[in-house]
């Protein structure tokens, strides 16, 4: 499955953005769908995961803020960000495995290509 990572912006501290995930290639609903994020010189943070059957998993320091969903219909997740502030500035990832539901990520196979959030102060 190809992953494609999108929504991302410049946008400014407080605003909201909701990243989305799009994939070709196979069916997306039988994936768990996971979203990390990145900074330069720092290892890939895990936020979220979700499974096919919609069962989310946040990492402790992502809880409410960050919401994670998926629409299999249109072959899609998202993850929704709400009052972003500059340290959420980062280079967003969705992956995806077929079995593992978990935040490693070597627990997931296939990553999309990120897209970039800027937050200004």
């Amino acid at each position: 499955v190809q992953l494609q990572a999108s929504g991302g912006g410049l946008v400014q501290a407080g605003a909201s953005l909701r990243l989305s995930c799009t994939a070709s290639g196979r069916t997306f609903s039988p994936y768990v769908i996971g979203w990390f994020r990145q900074t330069p010189g720092k290892e890939r943070e895990f936020i979220a995961a979700i499974t096919s059957r919609s069962n989310t998993y946040y990492a402790d320091s992502m809880k409410g803020r960050f919401t994670i969903s998926r629409d299999n219909a249109k072959n899609a997740g998202y993850l929704q960000i709400n009052s972003l502030k500059p340290e959420d500035t980062a280079i967003y990832f969705c992956a995806a495995d077929e079995v593992t539901y978990g935040s490693r990520v070597s627990d997931y196979d296939y990553w999309g290509q990120g897209t970039q959030v800027t937050v200004s102060s």
